[in-house]
């Protein structure tokens, strides 16, 4: 049996292939969706928002008068920030500041023991165990000025290595210090650069330790309602999240892979089709 096709019907063939490849619209690219406009919806709840202090934790406390002699006995020393091992990424931002590999910011910390104190100069052992930094810089400058030993004491603390991971398909993975009670997931995506094109949307995970146990929660970003309501909205210290890779960016990772989506394979198509077409033609 004798197939006449013709040159300009292979061309056809080739064209419509292509239109179907390229017509279909992408329904996992967009973040919040389902959101109205001036629709309220409802945010997880706010309850361990803010962060306390913990065994283990490293502490910047920085005390600061108008006689810098009289604050520098609760200081300690200070470094350049050249001292200082830095990571090669970088968050930006007031709720993601520089991480450092054991320092931040050239202040050398605190760390609280594992019975939950630190030795403070001058005060001494202070168990800041539960504390926020609000109440442990309150502790510290109410015991600065009942002493008699500063008159007008201002008291800054500041976690130094409690971090998010950012790891997978976003523009900057790496991991990023964290001093924000209320940063939220969408922040430190942002922060962090946004998914690059290849990120699953609608599969991000988020890892939490809780105790000895390590609980995976499951966040789509393209489901506004979902990711407002969902337990891992608000981050804590210690959080990993991870954007998994879509198929094309999984494909491109296996050698000569070859896929309807990739584009090697259409050229290939293309180049085969054109050349049946000018067999036929002849």
């Amino acid at each position: 049996m004798k197939i006449n096709i013709s040159y300009k019907g292979m061309l056809g063939v080739l064209a419509g292939v292509c239109m179907m490849a390229s017509c279909s619209t992408p329904k996992n690219v967009a973040y919040f969706q389902g959101a109205e406009n001036a629709e309220i919806i409802e945010i997880a709840s706010a309850q361990n928002r803010i962060f306390k202090i913990q065994p283990f934790d490293k502490l910047s406390i920085v005390v600061s008068c108008q006689d810098p002699t009289l604050a520098q006995m609760f200081n300690l020393n200070v470094f350049t920030n050249s001292q200082a091992q830095r990571s090669p990424l970088n968050g930006t931002g007031s709720s993601l500041r520089d991480y450092y590999t054991a320092y931040s910011e050239g202040i050398n910390g605190f760390t609280v023991s594992s019975q939950g104190t630190i030795d403070y100069p001058v005060l001494g052992n202070i168990k800041v165990e539960g504390m926020t930094r609000n109440e442990l810089a309150a502790f510290i400058k109410g015991e600065i000025v009942g002493r008699g030993l500063i008159k007008d004491p201002v008291v800054t603390v500041e976690f130094l290595n409690t971090g998010v991971s950012m790891l997978g398909e976003v523009m900057h993975p790496g991991r990023y210090d964290l001093n924000a009670d209320n940063l939220t997931l969408v922040e430190a995506i942002a922060l962090a650069g946004d998914l690059t094109i290849n990120g699953q949307r609608e599969n991000i995970k988020v890892m939490r330790k809780d105790g000895d146990k390590m609980q995976t929660f499951v966040v789509d970003m393209t489901d506004a309602k979902g990711l407002m309501a969902s337990p891992v909205y608000y981050l804590r210290p210690g959080d990993v999240v991870y954007v998994e890779p879509n198929n094309i960016r999984k494909r491109q990772t296996v050698a000569n892979a070859n896929s309807v989506t990739n584009i090697s394979f259409w050229i290939s198509v293309a180049s085969l089709l054109t050349s049946a077409a000018i067999l036929f033609r002849k």
